[in-house]
């Protein structure tokens, strides 16, 4: 699978844009802060029909406008598919494929795999766990249909549970029976999305262990390990027992919403004990191994978004990344930088084919 074409209209601080790329390596070179981030972005928007760095569509137009469009052309298994996207303001965000729009957007999640690789990864370390849940749920639900209906449901049923609880606090009395109602629909639906983690985390965990032997050449023991209250414990049981609670505190407290992974080096927790290098070499092996992970499930390799790597990883190690990432295997990559002659430099080392962009006051320039 790669991306043909994309075309933008006032997205972001791009007016207007037509871009054609190759099925090889793309690479955007721009100052910080000009825009090298929203191409990566608007490709993101076509894969999950929304932004990875801003999730209201309204604040990714272009400033004093009244919509913005994202077009895209895919080649998949010899096929051409067009994707579209169009915002505007007060009205329903219009998501379309091959001139047909969607039901329900979540039908569109995993026809057109992108997985990205962004200083904002840091954030799956040191932020708390909706992230690493998030991490967790993009690529399960990517590759099981069922389980993004689970999880869509459980998320809807848990609102009302709380907005239930809130209720009862306001009134001052408690309805037992009218709590079931949720708890029994809660209870259908986390034990299904826990029971797809746990199987996901025991999969993922051989292939991320992999990756991460790659960046920092094998010299440290990882681990993933998936914390739940349903692990050892069953929901039912545990939504009785914190019944009173939740009537206190307004809002469930137990539950699948409530999982997180937990990151480990050498047995101990990389938010606390890992270097900096370590960090960054522990988020990269998560996604080279979301990647690997996807394409093994798809049978079709994903789109890779590369932004800012550098800022990552050491000239040597972005040297020995790229080399694998530019395998023929590996299909289409896109990369932001902001000085070219280094990202340049690297890419003439390993003898691959690439195409050059520069960016300039909202301009894109091959």
């Amino acid at each position: 699978m790669h991306l043909e074409k994309l075309s933008l209209i006032n997205f972001k601080n791009y007016a207007e844009a037509d871009i054609a790329f190759i099925n090889g390596i793309n690479c955007f070179v721009v100052d910080n802060g000009v825009g090298k981030t929203n191409i990566l972005d608007a490709i993101y928007y076509l894969s999950f029909s929304k932004s990875f760095l801003n999730p209201i569509d309204s604040q990714n137009m272009m400033f004093d406008t009244e919509l913005f469009v994202i077009q895209g052309t895919f080649q998949l298994k010899n096929k051409k598919e067009k994707v579209y996207c169009g915002v505007k303001k007060g009205q329903k965000k219009q998501f379309k494929r091959n001139k047909k729009e969607y039901k329900k957007l979540a039908d569109h999640i995993g026809l057109f795999p992108v997985v990205i690789i962004s200083p904002e990864d840091s954030n799956l370390i040191v932020d708390g766990s909706e992230i690493r849940r998030r991490f967790m749920d993009s690529i399960i639900s990517q590759l099981d249909k069922v389980y993004l209906t689970s999880l869509i449901g459980y998320n809807k049923v848990l609102h009302q549970r709380n907005a239930t609880l809130k209720m009862f606090a306001e009134r001052g009395s408690f309805d037992d029976e009218a709590l079931r109602m949720w708890d029994k629909q809660l209870i259908e639906l986390g034990v299904d999305i826990h029971k797809k983690r746990k199987e996901f985390i025991a999969e993922f965990t051989p292939e991320f262990q992999k990756s991460y032997d790659f960046i920092s050449g094998g010299l440290e023991k990882v681990e993933l390990q998936y914390d739940s209250q349903l692990n050892d414990a069953d929901f039912e049981v545990l939504l009785g027992e914190a019944q009173q609670r939740d009537a206190r505190l307004r809002y469930s407290s137990v539950g699948t919403h409530k999982d997180d992974l937990v990151f480990k080096i050498k047995g101990h927790p990389v938010k606390k004990f890992g270097s900096q290098g370590q960090q960054k070499s522990f988020v990269i092996g998560l996604k080279l191994a979301q990647f690997n992970f996807i394409k093994a499930h798809k049978k079709f390799t994903p789109i890779l978004l590369l932004d800012d790597i550098f800022d990552k990883l050491d000239s040597k190690r972005v040297e020995k990344l790229m080399k694998k990432v530019s395998d023929e295997s590996h299909g289409q990559i896109f990369i932001t930088h902001t000085h070219q002659e280094r990202i340049t430099t690297v890419l003439d080392e390993i003898n691959v084919e690439h195409k050059l962009f520069i960016i300039k006051d909202g301009v894109i320039m091959e």
